[in-house]
Parts: C-alpha cells; structure tokens; sequence
C-alpha cells in the first residue's frame, strides 16, 4: 500500500500507567475503561525504543516538519524526569533532519522539583500541569491514595515553575466545573502565571451525563457555557493578553474561516495517537469516558506502524469531518466551528457517536456569544 495521504502530527506516550493522586472525578481510573489494570505499571526500556522509531519512521515517511512528542501517564515523573529526558533525546536523535520534536510532560505538578523542571528544561521539555483551579478549594477533589490534598505540593511545583524556569512552562490544564465562581478560578490561575491555559468540558456523554445537566433537549441550562462566556468576557476586555485561552483562541480563529487545532471545536480531524506502556497504539484517551476498550485498536508497536492505526476503523471515523456527524450537526449554521464538539461527548450507548455533543446547548451559547463579542469589535473598527 501506498503512502496514506494524512498522518499523525502528536504521539501521546504513557511514559507510566499509575498516578500517585487518586482524584474522585478522574474518568481514566474511576470510569466504564478497566484497560490500564493489567498493564505493566511504566513503560519498558523495550516499549520506548520500538516507539521511538516508529514515531521517527513515521516522521520519515510522511516528510513531517514537526512532531509533537507529549510525555504522559498517570502521573508521568513517576518514571523518573532522567528516563523522561532520555526518551525525548531517542526521539530526537532517530527523527530526519529537518523535523523538529517540540516534547511536553503533562503532570499534576506534585513531583516537581528544582532538580526535576531543571533536568527537563536542559533536554528541551516543557511542562504542562493539570490543576482544578489555583485556591487549596479549587483542588479538594485532587488527593493521594492516602485522602490527603495535593494542593501543597502541586502549588509548589507550579510556583517553582513559573519563578526558575519560565521558559518551559507550557500552561495549566483545567476542567470546568460550573459549581465554582469562573472569574475566581480564572484569576486564581492566572496568579499561577501560566502561558495559557486549557479549559477543558468534564468528559460526559448522553448515556453518562456531565456532572450539571439532568435535563437534555431543547430549553435546558446551559451552566457550562454561561461559565465559559463570564470568562471569556473577562478575558477579552482585558486590554491585554495576560495569558492565551486556547478554546476562546480556537473558537475565534474558527468564526474568522481560519483553521482550528482542538478537539473541542471544529472539523480539522484528529492528528494524536496513544502509545500505552505494553506498547499497545491506542486512540485518545478521551474515548475511555464512553465504554470499556473504547479507545482500543489491537495494533502495537512491534508489529505495526502508525500507518496501520490510520487505517483502523475508529481512527478513519474520527477523520471523516462533517460526513461522519449526525444530521442535525450537519445542518446547523455553527457546523465549521462547532464541529459537534469534542468526539467523546457525543456518544450514546444505543448509537455510539452519530449524536450532536452532550454539550451542544452550551458550546451553541458560547460560540453565538464569542461571535457577537467578535462583530461588535470588527463594528468599532469600522466606525
């Protein structure tokens, strides 16, 4: 077979398959997916070489310019920021010349020490950490194993980012909960001083519902999107950048007819791929929000390439753009920067994924909102 027309551009490895926090909403190891239990707990020294060539294989064959290389887990300095170093070095060296490896570790920050961020920012590796919010309140549902809080380490972690190594602070991830004030947390985390920051929607779906929203079909609240706008507005009439909000970002590029890189919003297809730590290639970890082996392909590093797994059903389907929608997103006026939201949301047990996203209310009013915002300063422009 001939050279696919499309590749992969990011190559998520779970580095470690085990996370030293235990937090009471966390869809990988409280959800329907039971895969990660008998996996190897890190990645061999075996499973990390075949990745690293397949990546620097795949790199070669599609002339890539550029790979994302994301380090994660579970809580991936649980394998030791040396070995993380290592691994980005393999890759590196195996890729062609003329493509460059941009690698970030996400982390929930706990482990992050001097020596640590120092040892990763030598070998190029940026830091990403996934926090609730930036007050101890924020974080009461991220503890250890043991019940007790992260916060102390994790802020500490962060703090000691953003003062020694600035540079490769790549931003928080956050997940909205509209239980919380959404201009408090926002400014809570921009005292974290993040480049930018990640909102992400909490993983749900219509046959398990996001936390909020009992009620579907037309009329309901929409209590995430009302979180969103307060936000956006705050963040909007700042004047200034103070940090970049990669969903307000992409929803503006979208409304502008430029393109959009987030899962969340549009209909560029998907360019990430998972390497688990038995090696096995999996699709994006989202997708274990919805059922059990969801996210599976049967493919692994040893015996496949990454050209195999874009052939894979559930990966071809998630390319599929607007043809693999359902009607009514297909119809919708909002379709090119809606996209039907983030594929995961839109699964229902009885149909799988041909459904509009759980979320559609709420990513209706935030996309109308950002657009009305968007026209009246192109309006004020004009005059």
């Amino acid at each position: 077979m001939g050279r696919l027309p499309f590749s992969f551009g990011q190559f998520i490895v779970k580095v470690h398959g085990r996370c030293n926090l235990a937090c009471h909403y966390c869809y990988l190891y409280e959800g329907p997916d039971h895969t990660w239990r008998d996996r190897p707990a890190a990645a061999a020294p075996a499973v990390l070489d075949r990745t690293a060539h397949r990546i620097a294989e795949h790199a070669a064959t599609h002339g890539l310019r550029d790979v994302a290389l994301v380090l994660h887990g579970g809580e991936p300095l649980l394998a030791g920021a040396g070995r993380l170093a290592a691994f980005a070095d393999r890759v590196r060296d195996l890729t062609p010349d003329g493509c460059t490896v941009h690698t970030t570790v996400q982390t929930n920050a706990t482990l992050l020490t001097e020596t640590r961020i120092a040892t990763l920012a030598r070998h190029g590796i940026r830091i990403g950490i996934s926090l609730d919010g930036g007050r101890p309140a924020h974080n009461s549902r991220r503890t250890d194993h043991a019940g007790r809080p992260s916060w102390p380490a994790a802020s500490r972690g962060a703090r000691l980012l953003a003062d020694r190594h600035p540079d490769a602070y790549a931003g928080i991830l956050t997940v909205v909960d509209p239980d919380t004030d959404p201009i408090e947390m926002y400014e809570s985390l921009l005292e974290l001083r993040p480049p930018a920051l990640d909102l992400l929607l909490p993983h749900g779906n219509w046959t398990n519902p996001p936390p909020g929203l009992p009620r579907t079909g037309p009329g309901r609240p929409t209590p995430y999107g009302d979180w969103l706008t307060t936000v956006f507005d705050r963040w909007w009439r700042t004047g200034r950048r103070e940090t970049r909000v990669r969903l307000f970002e992409e929803c503006i590029a979208l409304l502008l007819g430029l393109p959009g890189a987030t899962e969340s919003l549009g209909l560029d297809p998907v360019n990430a791929i998972v390497i688990e730590t038995d090696g096995a290639i999996e699709q994006v970890d989202s997708l274990k929000s919805a059922y059990d082996t969801a996210a599976a392909t049967g493919l692994d590093v040893f015996r496949h390439t990454f050209d195999d797994a874009l052939r894979h059903p559930g990966v071809a389907a998630r390319r599929a753009g607007a043809d693999a929608l359902a009607a009514g997103c297909r119809a919708c006026p909002l379709l090119t920067v809606c996209g039907g939201g983030h594929y995961a949301h839109r699964y229902r047990a009885e149909n799988g994924f041909a459904n509009p996203s759980v979320y559609c209310a709420d990513l209706e009013r935030l996309v109308r909102h950002v657009a009305a915002r968007l026209s009246d300063a192109t309006a004020g422009e004009r005059r």
